[in-house]
Parts: C-alpha cells; sequence; structure tokens
C-alpha cells in the first residue's frame, strides 16, 4: 500500500478528526482494510492512541520507547531537556538511577522507566509550586475576579 502525502493542514485536519473518532467509537474501534477486511484495535493499542492523538493535535512530537531501553547520559539529557552536566550531577547525586559495566572507562546508561519516574516525580512538585504561587498571587490581589 503506497500513502499519498498531504498537506501539513489537511495532515492536522486528520488527525483532529481520527481523535474524534476514537472517542466516539471506543470499545468497538476497528479500522478497515483496503479490501474491506475489519480489523479490530486492541485495547493496548488503543490506549496508546488515547494517548497519542491529544499530542499529535496539540502539535507536539511523540516517540515510542520501549520501557526496558537503557539511554546514553545525552538521551537522558534531551529527555529531560537539561544539560548533560546537569544531568551527570543528579547520576552523582544518585537522584536517578543509573547503570554501569565493570569494564574500565565504561558509560553510565539510563533506563528509561527510571528516568520518567524522576520527570514524573518533578513534574508533580513542579505542578504543587506552580500552584502555590497561583494562590499565593490570588491572595495577594494579582488576579481580578
Amino acid at each position: 500500500m503506497v500513502l499519498e502525502p498531504i498537506s501539513a493542514k489537511d495532515e492536522e485536519a486528520a488527525v483532529e478528526a481520527f481523535g474524534k473518532a476514537l472517542r466516539v467509537v471506543r470499545p468497538h474501534a476497528k479500522l478497515i482494510a483496503p479490501d474491506g477486511r475489519e480489523i479490530p484495535i486492541p485495547a493496548a493499542i488503543y490506549k496508546v492512541l488515547e494517548q497519542v492523538i491529544p499530542l499529535l493535535i496539540s502539535d507536539n512530537a511523540v516517540s515510542i520507547v520501549p520501557v526496558g531501553t537503557l539511554l546514553t547520559t545525552q538521551q537522558a539529557a534531551d529527555l529531560l531537556n537539561v544539560s548533560r552536566p546537569y544531568l551527570i550531577k543528579l547520576l552523582d547525586q544518585g537522584v536517578i538511577q543509573f547503570e554501569r559495566s565493570d569494564e574500565p572507562g565504561s558509560h553510565r546508561k539510563i533506563r528509561f522507566v527510571d528516568l520518567m519516574k524522576y520527570k514524573h516525580k518533578i513534574d508533580i512538585e513542579r505542578r504543587k509550586q506552580l500552584k502555590k504561587l497561583t494562590e499565593m498571587s490570588q491572595n495577594a490581589g494579582f488576579y481580578e475576579e
């Protein structure tokens, strides 16, 4: 099967329409093959689509990474949007778990799942601090009712 390229505007509209359709057909989602066969969408794939579609609609890049993947320090730093030296500091402080082989001069490797645990933890903390800051601003009268 050959997919014809579509314009960015048409692709954006198609992704949005697909997202809306996905919400409507939830328990019985299926694909229709070019030959007319109906292919049910398994629950696991449906859950992935539910998470990916809103990200695509909001123009975010999406990567699918197996949970057991080992990342280099640069890849991990890029995912956290921090510098590599800052990430190394977090590793050395024991904030994020990492692996290193017994060979001299071996590089640190970070399990994707460990990196995501750390990211989830700091995201929750950021949200708490933002909520606290917003409440302080409201109490100080910086927001109109």
